[in-house]
C-alpha cells in the first residue's frame, strides 16, 4: 500500500493528465524502426506509407495528433493500457487482435517472405532444419514462422527491433528470417546484405489495419475511415504507396552521405544526437537528484528504532532492488495507468522508475553506511544526552555519509547507464536515437561506435565530477 500510494503521488506531482478520448489532440504510437512504412527520414522526421497516410487524413478531417514511436509490443500495449488512443505500424489484422483491438478500414495487403544471407546456401525451407530462424516479436512474420517451426524442424530466437534481426542473420548467428515482403525488400534497397527467397510468391497475405483499444475511441476510428475512402478515392493513397516503394531508399533516408563515414553520419545527424543526448542527461539528472533522496530517506528509516520503519525499509528496497529496470518501466508506463485511470507520459514513466529501482540500492547502501559507523560513536553521543535522533544527525550521519561517497559515485554512473533501457517504452534517448537512425541507414557499426563513445565522454565527465566533490567532502 506504501509503495502504491507513493506511485500515485508522484505521478500527481508531475503532472499527469486523466485520460479523455475526447481530446482533439490524439496520442498514436507506431514502430518507427520499420521503413517503408514506418521510419524517420534523412532530416530526421518520421515517416514512411503509414504516416503519410496519417498525417494526410489528419490534416482533412480536422483532427490533430502526438505521435509516441517505441517498439512495436510496447506501442500495441500503450493502446490496450489507455496511455495512447491508436496504433499504426503496419500491424496485421487478425483474429486474436481483434478480440482487443477495433480496427479501422484495411489499408494495405502484404505477404510474408523470409529471407538469408546473400551468399547463404540455404535454397528452400527445407535447408532449415537444426538451424536458427530470427524473427520479430508480435509481428505476422513471427507468427508464420512458429506455424511452420516443427514442420521443417528449426529454432527461433526473438529480437524486438528490426536491425538487430537482420544484423543477426548477417552475421551468421541465425540462418533466416521471415517477415513482410515490403519491408524485407525496402532494407534491401538500403544495403541491408539479404537476399529474399519467395520475392514473387509471399505466403498468407494479409492486411494492415490502423487500430484502437476495443469500444474506445470511435470518433477517431470513423474520422480515419472517412479519410481513408476519400484518399483512395481520390487517387492519393496510391500515390503515398508508389512513393515508397517506388523510389530509391536513399531518397529518403540520405543513405549515400550517411554511409560514407563516422563524420558524415555525425554531421547528418547532429541534431538528433544532440537531441537524444540532452534527454539522456535530464533523465540522469531528475534521476541521480530524487533517486539519491529517496535512497537517503530509505537508509534512514532502515536504521530507525522503531520496526515497523525497519520493515517498511527493507519490503521496499527488496521488492524494487529485485525487479528488472525493464520490467519496472512497463509495470509504470503500461500496467499502471490502467489501474489508477490516469495516463503517465513517457519521461514521466522513465524518472520514477529510476527513482524506484536506483533509490533501492542508494537505500541499501546508506543503510550499510550508517551501520558501518563504529556503535561506540552512538554510545558516546547519548552519554552526552544526546536523543537517539540528536545523534543521528550530529554523528552518525556525517560521519557515514563520507563513507558512502565512492558509493553514491557508482550509483550515478550506473544510473546514466541505465537510462538506455528507458527507450522500451519510447523514450527518445541517445540509444533510441541510435535504433531509429541504425533503421534508416543501416549502418550498425557506426552508428552504436559513436554512441558508444558520447556515452564513454559523459561517463568521464560525470566521474571527474564526482570525483571532485569527493576530495572535497573528505579535505
Amino acid at each position: 500500500m506504501f509503495c502504491v500510494a507513493f506511485l500515485a503521488t508522484v505521478t500527481m506531482m508531475m503532472g499527469i493528465t486523466k485520460v479523455d478520448a475526447a481530446q482533439p489532440n490524439y496520442i498514436i504510437t507506431t514502430d518507427a524502426t520499420y521503413p517503408p512504412f514506418d521510419f524517420q527520414d534523412k532530416n530526421n522526421q518520421y515517416t514512411g506509407i503509414d504516416q503519410e497516410i496519417l498525417k494526410t487524413i489528419a490534416k482533412r478531417e480536422g483532427f490533430t495528433y502526438t505521435l509516441k514511436p517505441m517498439s512495436f509490443n510496447a506501442a500495441t500495449q500503450s493502446v490496450t493500457s489507455g496511455q495512447a488512443d491508436a496504433v499504426i505500424a503496419g500491424m496485421s489484422i487478425t483474429d486474436e487482435r481483434k478480440q482487443v483491438f477495433d480496427f479501422g478500414t484495411p489499408y494495405y495487403k502484404s505477404g510474408i517472405a523470409w529471407a538469408v544471407k546473400k551468399g547463404s546456401t540455404i535454397k528452400s525451407l527445407k535447408d532449415l532444419k537444426g538451424k536458427t530462424v530470427a524473427i520479430k516479436t508480435g509481428t505476422a512474420g513471427a507468427d508464420y514462422a512458429l506455424s511452420i517451426q516443427k514442420k521443417y524442424g528449426f529454432k527461433v530466437t526473438y529480437f524486438s527491433d528490426s536491425d538487430t534481426l537482420y544484423n543477426d542473420v548477417i552475421n551468421g548467428n541465425s540462418q533466416a528470417t521471415f517477415g513482410d515482403l515490403p519491408v524485407l525488400q525496402y532494407t534491401i534497397k538500403n544495403g541491408t546484405k539479404l537476399k529474399v527467397m519467395n520475392p514473387t510468391n509471399p505466403y498468407e497475405a494479409g492486411w494492415y489495419g490502423f487500430a484502437v483499444k476495443k469500444g474506445d475511441n470511435a470518433q477517431l476510428l470513423a474520422a480515419f475511415n472517412k479519410g481513408f475512402a476519400a484518399i483512395k478515392k481520390d487517387g492519393t493513397y496510391q500515390k503515398i504507396v508508389n512513393k515508397y516503394l517506388g523510389a530509391p531508399a536513399s531518397e529518403f533516408t540520405g543513405s549515400k552521405s550517411d554511409n560514407s563515414s563516422v563524420f558524415g553520419i555525425l554531421k547528418s545527424n547532429e541534431n538528433a544526437f544532440m537531441k537524444g543526448l540532452w534527454q539522456t542527461i535530464l533523465l540522469t539528472l531528475f534521476g541521480i537528484i530524487f533517486a539519491s533522496l529517496w535512497g537517503v530517506l530509505l537508509g534512514i528509516m532502515g536504521v530507525s528504532q522503531n520496526s515497523v520503519i525497519r520493515g517498511v525499509s527493507t519490503t521496499i528496497i527488496y521488492i524494487f532492488r529485485g525487479m528488472p529496470l525493464m520490467v519496472l518501466a512497463f509495470f509504470i508506463y503500461i500496467g499502471l495507468p490502467g489501474v489508477i485511470g490516469t495516463k503517465i507520459p513517457a519521461f514521466t514513466a522513465g524518472v520514477i522508475t529510476l527513482i524506484l529501482n536506483e533509490g533501492a540500492y542508494t537505500g541499501a547502501f546508506v543503510r550499510g553506511g550508517f551501520e558501518a559507523v563504529d556503535k561506540g560513536q552512538m554510545e558516546a553521543a547519548r552519554s552526552l544526552g544526546f536523543t537517539y535522533g540528536k545523534s543521528m544527525y550530529k554523528v552518525i550521519m556525517p560521519q557515514g555519509l563520507k563513507i558512502m561517497v565512492p558509493s553514491f559515485i557508482n550509483q550515478f554512473i550506473i544510473t546514466l547507464k541505465d537510462t538506455s533501457i528507458l527507450s522500451a517504452i519510447g523514450i527518445l534517448e541517445l540509444t533510441q536515437t541510435g535504433t531509429l537512425i541504425v533503421s534508416r541507414n543501416s549502418q550498425g557499426f557506426r552508428v552504436w561506435a559513436i554512441i558508444a563513445v558520447i556515452y564513454l565522454v559523459v561517463i568521464t565527465l560525470l566521474t571527474w565530477f564526482s570525483n571532485w566533490v569527493e576530495k572535497r567532502t573528505r579535505s
